[in-house]
């Protein structure tokens, strides 16, 4: 039997240098999202400082990654300017610890694999804190009443005629809610990627591992595609330089491709003008979550609903489905063993079995 290649005793600056190299190869073959890409970076990089560039890879351990974990919770968060004002107290939330750690726990990976280290330190480690105890109770989605008064809500007057964007925010809050994409699919869109056909547009959808899914686009989200395109985006490109401004379906007020934070952005001023009995919290990916629940509530098929979404899995699926309300209630009255007098889901009796 061969044996395993020798230790490559390599600093951390430099494992971490290559690695990312690898991820931005990664990127570019749309194997990686530009965001996952965005986070091993900004990870990676924290790590680095953390752990010292110079310090040998090989030589971290179990414990050396548990300090590491610790002085990046107890870190200030950068998002909060005054720390009084995070909810939970000082520090990264718990989430925000899970990510970190799921980046550098694949950092490690790979570096077990080029034979950086003997063995992966996180087999060691503690296990990861959890996010939350027990199961999820708060509605991810949003109602269908909430939903159709964000498609509805007037756009927030522009403070100048030449930054109205009313368009652009129309177009994207309809695919969030209609096609359900991950803002990273939205953001990456490129003009190529729609093709504008007489009552057949269609939208390639460049998904997670590279993986394409085709979506035809319903004739209200075809009318919003083509407003945008006819006369705003042109006026957007004009003012932009670079591929951006060329390739890019969805730009910013300066002709730059949008990213996930432009998205958040305008689905936080568009919710701002819904009225006030229907309005909360809402992200990009709480409208996915939306689409999902509302197909599958008015019969469409998990299996469909998964194809929608570009699930690998219906199983990652029905993570998405928030629980309908009065959708036990109907299932109980309309169950086939009921006795015929307890009637239907509308209190009605079945003349088959009455008979």
């Amino acid at each position: 039997m061969a044996s395993p290649p020798p230790v490559d005793r390599i600093e951390v600056g430099e494992a971490v240098r290559r690695y990312l190299a690898t991820v931005d190869s990664e990127t570019v073959r749309g194997i990686l999202a530009r965001t996952t890409r965005d986070t091993y970076h900004r990870d990676l990089r924290e790590f680095a400082r953390l752990a010292g560039p110079a310090t040998v890879l090989d030589d971290i351990e179990g414990e050396d990654v548990d300090d590491l974990l610790v002085r990046y919770q107890t870190a200030p968060d950068g998002r909060y300017r005054d720390a009084a004002r995070k909810e939970g107290g000082p520090g990264k939330a718990t989430a925000s610890v899970n990510r970190f750690r799921q980046s550098v726990s694949r950092f490690f990976a790979h570096a077990t694999r080029q034979a950086w280290v003997q063995a992966n330190p996180f087999q060691w480690a503690a296990p990861p804190a959890r996010d939350r105890d027990g199961l999820r109770v708060e509605r991810t989605a949003l109602t269908q009443s909430t939903a159709r008064a964000l498609l509805a809500a007037d756009p927030a007057p522009a403070a100048r005629p030449d930054q109205d964007l009313a368009a652009r925010d129309r177009l994207v809050l309809a695919l969030l809610l209609v096609v359900g994409p991950r803002v990273s699919e939205l953001a990456r869109a490129d003009l190529a990627d729609v093709v504008r056909e007489p009552g057949a547009a269609r939208w390639r959808i460049r998904g997670k591992g590279g993986v394409v899914r085709t979506v035809s686009l319903s004739a209200p989200l075809e009318a919003a595609l083509d407003e945008y395109l006819t006369d705003l985006r042109p006026r957007l490109a004009a003012r932009g330089t670079g591929p951006d401004a060329e390739r890019a379906l969805l730009l910013s007020w300066r002709g730059r491709r949008v990213d996930p934070q432009t998205v958040r952005a305008l689905l936080n001023r568009a919710m701002a003008r819904v009225p006030a009995n229907l309005r909360r919290g809402a992200t990009p990916h709480a409208l996915r979550h939306t689409t999902a629940t509302l197909l599958v509530a008015h019969g469409w098929d998990v299996k469909v609903v998964a194809e929608l979404l570009g699930h690998a899995s219906i199983a990652t699926t029905g993570v998405y489905l928030d629980r309908i309300e009065g959708e036990l209630a109907a299932a109980i009255a309309a169950h086939p063993l009921l006795p015929a007098s307890a009637g239907g889901p509308d209190g009605t009796t079945d003349a088959r079995t009455s008979a």
